[in-house]
């Protein structure tokens, strides 16, 4: 077992207390900060910084450098940075050090990637992989309907409780980053799917309990995001999808059709619960590129030229 510093340890877990109750951060999200702390703790404890006051910014330059010498991903090692430069803001705040050593410390650039996104075939064929009345398909009917008709994160779709569908004014309430709540409207196919789990599959999955949990396993608990993860990659395999995708894929998935289909960038921005519009923008790249293509079939003048007889 790696032993890490008395000090830096009660410095750490003040931090995840302060993000956890002050801040209102979810809970799998103060995990990883957890985690990512004491990494650098014990980086930290094996050269003999011991407290908060030995922290230097050579300390954490050295640190990330490790990091990329061991091979992670540029994204990990932005992530572990956050993490330091959030608990480091907090040390300072809380007179523990008297100055930030990570103030204005930047992560390498990281390319910009854009997301991966299903075609409308693709999800017709996910959304259709549940097959039978059992209470499991119906629970993964309602599941996989929901997650790409309000494009909810996994995290925000495994705490959803019964109370937070309403399938008569047909929205759900979610609580997003940060326990921002937001209403999303959903569609009649989800709307149906999930009446139909509510009414002939739930019941036979709460074993006697009466939890609040919306989606339940077997066992009657509320279903895990690993869980999650496990049974759509599942489904992706029958509908023959082959490329690598998760419950964020239906999210993307979710924002691009609608941008596709005319919806404002400013109302797709608020179903999915960004901060910023200049997060949505990422996926007009995606429906730029599609409207392209359709202006070449369809423009008159595109098409005189595709056919030998412009000018």
């Amino acid at each position: 077992m790696t032993l890490r510093p008395a000090a830096l340890e009660a410095a750490r877990e003040a931090f995840l207390t302060y993000v956890l109750t002050e801040r209102g951060l979810a809970r799998h999200s103060v995990e990883a900060y957890a985690r990512d702390l004491a990494d650098f703790i014990a980086f930290a404890g094996r050269r003999e910084v011991n407290a908060p006051e030995d922290i230097h910014r050579a300390t954490i330059t050295l640190y990330l450098l490790w990091l990329r010498r061991r091979g992670l991903a540029p994204s990990s090692v932005a992530r572990r940075l956050s993490a330091l430069r959030g608990w480091t803001a907090f040390m300072l705040r809380e007179g523990l050090i008297a100055d930030d050593p990570a103030l204005d410390l930047m992560p390498a650039r990281l390319p910009r990637r854009l997301p991966g996104v299903l075609t409308v075939d693709e999800v017709e064929r996910l959304l259709a992989q549940p097959h039978g009345e059992d209470p499991l398909a119906l629970r993964d009917r309602a599941m996989l309907e929901l997650l790409y008709a309000a494009g909810l994160r996994v995290s925000e779709l495994v705490a959803l409780d019964v109370g937070d569908v309403n399938l008569v004014l047909e929205y759900v309430r979610c609580l997003g980053k940060g326990s921002k709540e937001r209403i999303v409207p959903i569609g009649a196919a989800a709307v149906r799917a999930l009446h139909r789990y509510l009414t002939a599959g739930r019941p036979r999955l709460l074993a006697g309990r009466a939890p609040a949990a919306l989606f339940l396993n077997r066992r009657g608990r509320r279903l895990t995001r690993q869980r999650v993860w496990m049974l759509l990659r599942a489904y992706a395999a029958a509908a023959g999808i082959r490329r690598p995708l998760g419950p964020h894929t239906l999210r993307h998935s979710f924002a691009t059709h609608l941008l596709d289909g005319g919806a404002d960038l400013r109302a797709v921005q608020e179903m999915l619960g960004h901060a910023s519009v200049a997060t949505t923008q990422r996926y007009t790249h995606l429906t730029r590129a599609r409207l392209r293509e359709v202006y070449r079939r369809a423009h008159p003048r595109d098409q005189m030229i595709l056919r030998g007889r412009g000018a």
